[in-house]
């Protein structure tokens, strides 16, 4: 039963195991950087640091830390000489020769001190490696207690030696005991990885901006703007090739706009031509019933029409000018009021009118679809909009019997139509959402549905700027 157990365990162990696994592997993920030009930059900085860890790692492991235990070693060695020779000394009254002999022989500061205690041992450095090969290099060589101080005097090392007759005071240079030249090597590294690394950078730069200008260039044209003029394929062979490829097919898509809104300006021409001659043959039949029934059929027909050939020709190849949204929503608003007395328009008070690059006519006739539909179902609308430094945010709101959550999106398709209280017009082509998403989506932003505050439905543009 217990190795039933364990087997049961054993997987919900893993299972943890893989799910702790992925948690550490996204919060990695979420700290990465997201740009390209950051992510290089890792790529060329990581190895650059990997290495030179490696390379200072094996410096110090072998060539600092040998000369320092070597140097140690010597003046552990010159320590323990003079030592032996002080006990040999003859003269207890005059130590000059013995003081001499560390000074110009072994370039050792001798002092005898009278007998009596060490001080007391002071904190260890945070980099203990001085005081712990020299240290270990006496305890080797020299039997009596001691005491040592690396880091009291900047330039000097500080050695006591507790004999049984007095204390010998020994000052050694840093340069004696440990190797001191260190820093060259990690400064020559540190520079040479600056110089490295300030190289790499403004190369990539330079590899970067092509991209960006590539992105730029595909943003403007997302949003019905025209290429910046001074945009070319620039940067390496790659990059070159994007960007020909964008231009070639910003030219195609360009070009079949043109065409198709050639087609479409014959076809509304012929089509206009025979409706209005079909009006004026009905209209020569003289009034009746049945005449004005033919005249409301002709005038649904080209209602009809104009709604197809609209959505058909969606922005109809406007070019984008700079549009003040100010006066734009005040021309939608004052042309509401012919429809219905309660439209209202919301702006919030600045010091500039926001002004943007728009197809002004084609993001008037999305504004009018809205607000128009808003008026067909609804006593009451509201027109409000708010821009920052991304977006501009228009909501048309109105108190009619709105659509239900499930088929807001629907509503967006051609010729679609609800089977509620918001489709009793029967001469709704169902195209007037459509049309203004699709020239909404042609500056680069979009059309959602909402629930008002008046009880009815919110329609929202939001479009970058």
């Amino acid at each position: 039963m217990a190795a039933t157990t364990d087997d049961k365990a054993e997987p919900q162990q893993v299972r943890l195991a893989v799910r702790a696994w992925r948690r550490l592997g996204e919060t990695l993920s979420d700290l990465m950087p997201k740009g390209l030009y950051a992510r290089a930059l890792i790529i060329i900085i990581a190895p650059i640091v990997l290495l030179e860890g490696v390379i200072a790692f094996v410096f110090m492991e072998r060539h600092y830390q040998a000369v320092t235990r070597r140097l140690s070693e010597a003046t552990a060695r010159d320590i323990s000489a003079l030592i032996e020779i002080y006990r040999d000394y003859n003269n207890y009254d005059d130590y000059s020769r013995l003081v001499e002999i560390a000074r110009d022989r072994l370039n050792l500061s001798l002092q005898v001190l009278p007998a009596g205690d060490l001080p007391a041992t002071r904190p260890k450095p945070f980099f203990g490696l001085l005081d712990r090969t020299l240290s270990n290099e006496i305890r080797k060589r020299i039997a009596s207690p001691f005491w040592i101080d690396t880091v009291g005097q900047s330039r000097h090392v500080e050695i006591r030696v507790k004999l049984d007759t007095a204390v010998l005071r020994f000052l050694a240079t840093r340069s004696q005991t440990f190797a001191s030249n260190s820093h060259i090597f990690l400064m020559w590294m540190v520079g040479t990885s600056v110089v490295l690394l300030t190289v790499a950078i403004l190369f990539l730069r330079n590899q970067i901006r092509p991209i960006l200008r590539l992105a730029e260039a595909a943003n403007a044209f997302g949003k019905g703007r025209p290429v910046p003029k001074d945009f070319r394929p620039r940067g390496a062979r790659e990059v070159r090739e994007a960007a020909m490829a964008f231009l070639e097919m910003a030219d195609r898509i360009k070009q079949h706009v043109d065409q198709r809104t050639t087609m479409l300006a014959g076809v509304s021409h012929d089509l206009r031509t025979i409706l209005t001659r079909f009006k004026l043959q009905v209209t020569l039949l003289g009034e009746s019933k049945e005449t004005d029934d033919l005249l409301g059929d002709v005038r649904e027909m080209q209602h009809m029409l104009e709604d197809y050939l609209a959505f058909a020709r969606g922005d109809g190849g406007e070019e984008a000018q700079p549009t003040n949204v100010r006066e734009l929503l005040e021309e939608v608003r004052d042309e509401a009021l012919r429809l219905g007395p309660d439209v209202e328009l919301k702006m919030r008070r600045r010091r500039k009118d926001v002004i943007i690059p728009l197809k002004r006519q084609a993001f008037k006739r999305a504004i009018t679809n809205l607000v128009t539909n808003a008026l067909r179902f609804g006593d009451k609308v509201s027109i409000r909009a708010v821009s920052d430094r991304q977006w501009l945010r228009i909501e048309v709101d109105d108190d009619g019997p709105g659509i239900p959550p499930d088929e807001r999106e629907q509503v967006f398709k051609p010729f679609y139509r609800l089977d509620n209280a918001r489709n009793q017009d029967t001469s709704s082509t169902g195209l007037g959402l459509a049309i203004a998403r699709d020239i909404v989506r042609g500056h680069g932003g979009n059309v959602t549905l909402g629930t008002s505050q008046l009880g009815g439905l919110k329609a929202i543009i939001l479009v970058p700027v």
